[in-house]
């Protein structure tokens, strides 16, 4: 008798294909069906999940692990329904099938680390001005930027100022330029090799599709529209004179003035 085989069948039983044939088997992005939706959609668009040796649930964000994968939309509303509803203990058909109670937070910690290296590796790839002097005038450059990055803590003064630079810059466009403040100043710093950073930018090269696509999977997740720039827009509270709904709070532990170099 299989381990699940005691559990009654009913309408919301699994569909009996619900299980991908293993990492990097079958064809390239094929769909992949969503334990919660049960709807088949771009796998871009879902986070892979297998069952380690200890018969413990593990994401696998990258699709990369050995043995058969569950697929769930990757939001944390549906990671925390499969939770509750034991989707993964169905899909994998082990009622002792581990999975973590903060499952969704170990998922979000994960995006961000995986936003932290691709600042790194745009970084090494010559992709990312620091220091805000540099910032501004990279925004006033010919070629521009690909987008605005302020650390979670800047000042408000400082935004507003680079706000106002990208609006000059861009004018009605501005809105299309993401402006990016997910990580803290530490955080910028370790990622990127150096001290102090509070602003920066992004610009064209190897790196920086790769970051812009690990950000917003990062916003899909937490159920945050990534929505590009809004800012040029004027202050009315805390956080409004902040580009976009990732903002982390209006003032900051960092009252110096913005720093000039890289």
């Amino acid at each position: 008798m299989s381990p699940m085989q005691d559990e009654p069948q009913d309408a919301d039983a699994l569909p009996p294909d619900v299980l991908d044939a293993g990492a990097g088997r079958g064809r390239a992005n094929a769909e992949r069906t969503c334990l919660v939706t049960r709807e088949a959609g771009n796998p871009e668009r879902m986070i892979r999940f297998a069952l380690g040796p200890d018969s413990t649930v593990v994401p696998d964000l990258r699709a990369r692990l050995p043995g058969r994968g569950a697929w769930v939309t990757a939001t944390r509303a549906a990671v925390a329904e499969a939770v509750k509803k034991r989707l993964f203990q169905r899909a994998f058909r082990q009622k002792g099938a581990l999975v973590a109670p903060d499952l969704t937070d170990v998922i979000e910690a994960s995006l961000r680390d995986d936003l932290r290296q691709a600042f790194s590796l745009a970084n090494k790839a010559g992709c990312v001005v620091t220091g805000f002097t540099k910032v501004e005038s990279a925004v006033e450059s010919p070629s521009g930027v690909a987008a605005l990055v302020h650390a979670s803590d800047a000042s408000p003064d400082g935004r507003r100022k680079l706000a106002q630079a990208l609006r000059r810059r861009y004018g009605d466009a501005i809105s299309g330029i993401p402006v990016i403040d997910d990580l803290s100043g530490e955080e910028l710093d370790m990622a990127l090799g150096r001290d102090h950073v509070i602003h920066a930018a992004l610009v064209a090269g190897a790196g920086t599709a790769g970051l812009l696509a690990r950000w917003r999977r990062l916003h899909v997740f937490r159920g945050e529209a990534a929505t590009l720039g809004t800012a040029g827009t004027e202050p009315q509270g805390p956080d409004a004179a902040l580009p976009d709904a990732v903002q982390d709070g209006g003032t900051s532990s960092r009252t110096g003035p913005p720093e000039a170099g890289g």
